[in-house]
């Protein structure tokens, strides 16, 4: 498997190889026409340079990620003897398109909506999208595992990614409450402190975590160990979503070692699947009925296929044994536990039926460079608008907000424009 940064790594695109330096932005977009209310349940902030250092205990704050500027001018995160270039990885939203496979080299590469709250909220009123889940960027790994493994001093990687759950919080979260659906970093190295996090960030307001969909990737306990069952039952004890992000494992798809790049991207949505279906069959669903799971940038286009084969395998059901003694089937549980992202999924919203409408949620991928902005508003009503009404509520907001228990204004409901 390869890492999920290779996809987004100036080398292996044709901008990259051909050494493009230019970064320009264009012209400020106007605000869009709103028709419908959105919450999108997948887009990402670039950590600012102070993150850690501001929100770290006194004695780690000298060993915390740090930005560094090179010879060239350039920024990195510094942390754990290692230098990490990529500090937004991808977010290069709000420039050519020629320019997005260049990674942002200073944060003024960026549009400040990357790393500012005030100003990511700016543009989410252009975009038309009223609440957004925001995943960390390349500092921490989209489940925090480069704040925390490999890192020798366990009490040093706990303070890092508590000193980004503050920050998000802080400076994130709670200036605009109406707008950001707190998500926090989990603890991978022990499930047990894993679940005192999560019970004690639920507490300060964290309605979701970002966790990794396969933790055997980093060498830890499978899901089908048991051994993750603390962390799983406080979540489901504090009703905090687990969020799983394509990539969340530091790895991502690939076919024969010399394809090139682009198979990666069209291929997000098989590591879609094969997590769906690792998290079904290890049976987590069964042990914790009321957790809610998040399988985010993998689309839809795969779900009612797998629903197929799901009916498919029942007939083989007591050959295999794994849910012999099960009351509900696999795809009901699929269907009870899970909740599926799309950001442009046009064929599949035919089989909107077959998922369930209860079952989709919408991303909008902001700042990354295949996100729908400042257009969101018109990609969701080409996809979306010939759907019965309902369906359009429950996609595009309700499921969002009844799921991590974020409410939305009536006003808001009945008018877009209302905010």
């Amino acid at each position: 498997m390869a890492q999920i940064e290779q996809l987004l790594t100036p080398s292996f695109t044709k901008a990259g190889r051909e050494g493009r330096r230019t970064v320009t932005f264009l012209p400020e977009p106007e605000r869009r026409d709103r028709k419908y209310t959105i919450i999108s349940v997948d887009d990402h902030v670039v950590e600012p340079a102070h993150t850690f250092t501001r929100y770290a205990a006194e004695r780690h704050r000298d060993l915390m990620p740090t930005i560094i500027e090179d010879d060239q001018g350039n920024q990195h995160w510094r942390y754990n003897g290692t230098i990490n270039p990529n500090i937004g990885l991808s977010a290069a939203k709000g420039r050519p398109v020629e320019e997005y496979s260049l990674e942002a080299s200073r944060f003024e590469h960026m549009r400040p909506g990357a790393y500012d709250a005030d100003a990511r909220v700016a543009d989410m009123d252009i975009n038309g999208v009223y609440a957004s889940v925001n995943f960390p960027s390349s500092v921490a790994g989209f489940c925090g595992h480069r704040l925390q493994m490999g890192v020798a001093d366990a009490d040093l990687a706990l303070e890092a990614v508590r000193a980004h759950n503050r920050w998000h919080l802080a400076e994130w979260a709670q200036v605009h409450p109406d707008r950001f659906i707190p998500a926090q970093l989990p603890w991978l190295r022990d499930a047990e402190v894993a679940a005192t996090e999560i019970r004690r960030n639920a507490e300060a307001g964290f309605k979701a975590v970002h966790f990794t969909e396969a933790p055997q990737k980093f060498g830890l306990p499978s899901l089908h160990t048991g051994y993750w069952d603390p962390f799983l039952a406080a979540c489901e004890d504090t009703q905090t979503v687990v969020n799983l992000h394509i990539g969340s494992s530091g790895t991502a798809p690939t076919t024969a070692d010399d394809a090139p790049a682009d198979t990666i991207g069209v291929l997000f949505f098989g590591f879609a699947m094969f997590t769906a279906v690792d998290w079904l069959f290890s049976q987590v669903p069964l042990r914790f009925p009321d957790l809610g799971i998040v399988i985010s940038e993998g689309g839809i286009g795969w779900v009612a296929g797998l629903l197929d084969r799901l009916d498919h395998m029942e007939g083989y059901r007591d050959m295999y044994g794994t849910w012999a003694r099960e009351e509900l089937r696999p795809a009901e549980v699929l269907q009870r536990n899970f909740w599926f992202c799309a950001v442009e999924d046009p064929t599949a919203f035919r089989t909107v039926d077959r998922i369930g409408a209860e079952n989709v949620l919408l991303e909008a991928d902001y700042p990354h460079v295949d996100s729908t902005w400042p257009d969101t508003q018109a990609v969701v009503d080409r996809e979306v608008g010939d759907l019965p009404a309902d369906a359009v509520r429950k996609i595009t907001w309700e499921n969002a907000s009844v799921l991590y228990r974020h409410p939305v204004p009536v006003a808001v409901q009945e008018d877009p424009d209302a905010y």
